[in-house]
């Protein structure tokens, strides 16, 4: 069932100047009152990967971790691609706490249920 206050960010890539729009944007959704989620997908899970998010600062803003911890914080779910972490050769990685590692038809189903879907 579409929720038309729900909003799907998902983060495609690993490049360090791609990594605080989703994360902004679903803090300010979230303060909006929506529901907001993100889900990880392709090179985008390495920044999930112990140590490199901390390594990732980029003008004045807070670290990526540090954003992803505050995320994760308020309460917004955080999805990993199981395929991704496979392709990536990632299977007995673990990624930083809290994330939910789930299959790819998860991805699907989340898109029809979300109000706006957004791809970074």
């Amino acid at each position: 069932m579409k929720d038309e206050h729900s909003i799907l960010y998902v983060q495609t890539t690993d490049q360090p100047e791609k990594q605080y729009s989703p994360l902004v944007l679903a803090q300010t959704a979230k303060m909006m009152d929506l529901t907001p989620r993100l889900y990880y997908l392709g090179t985008g899970l390495r920044i999930l990967m112990p140590d490199i998010a901390e390594n990732i600062k980029i003008g004045t803003f807070p670290s990526v971790a540090e954003m992803l911890k505050k995320t994760m914080n308020m309460g917004i779910e955080v999805y990993v691609c199981e395929a991704s972490k496979q392709m990536l050769g990632l299977e007995k990685v673990t990624l930083i706490p809290g994330v939910k590692i789930v299959g790819a038809g998860t991805l699907n189903d989340l898109a029809l249920d979300a109000g706006a879907t957004m791809w970074f």
